[in-house]
Order: structure tokens, then C-alpha cells, then sequence
């Protein structure tokens, strides 16, 4: 069985420094066009289900503005 994961993304927090991007494995993540209310462009990912679950990209951001939970069976993304 695979387990799966979600990825929350606090756009407000997210100052568009790139950190995470850098660090996902499976280049999941990117930076959006769209502005947050701060004024800076925010963190995006593209393929929540190819998400492993590594935590490098909360780890890594300085804001707090990732946060990654595993799903149990049954649960919705």
C-alpha cells in the first residue's frame, strides 16, 4: 500500500524565497504568478499525489508556510 500525503500550503506566510523549491526531490514545487497578500509571489505544487512525504520542504522554510500530513485510508485530499 502507498501512502499518501497533503500538502498544505499558508500562501499568506510564504515570501516567495525559493528555499523549498530547491530542496523537493520530485520538483513538486513551484512558484505561482499570483501574488499573496504581502505582496510576493507564493509557493505552489504541482502533483499532490507524487508528493513522498520527506518534509524537506517544511523543514527548510524559514516561515512556517508548508506543512505536510499523511493520510490515512479513507481520508480526503
Amino acid at each position: 500500500m502507498t501512502k499518501k500525503f497533503r500538502v498544505e500550503l499558508i500562501k499568506d506566510r510564504c515570501k516567495g524565497c525559493e528555499l523549498c523549491t530547491s530542496v523537493c526531490s520530485r520538483h513538486l514545487l513551484k512558484m505561482d504568478t499570483h501574488l499573496n497578500h504581502k505582496g510576493y509571489a507564493s509557493v505552489t505544487i504541482e502533483n499532490m499525489d507524487a508528493c513522498i512525504g520527506c518534509i524537506n520542504c517544511a523543514l527548510i522554510c524559514p516561515d512556517g508556510a508548508i506543512e505536510i500530513f499523511q493520510l490515512e485510508e479513507g481520508d480526503k485530499e
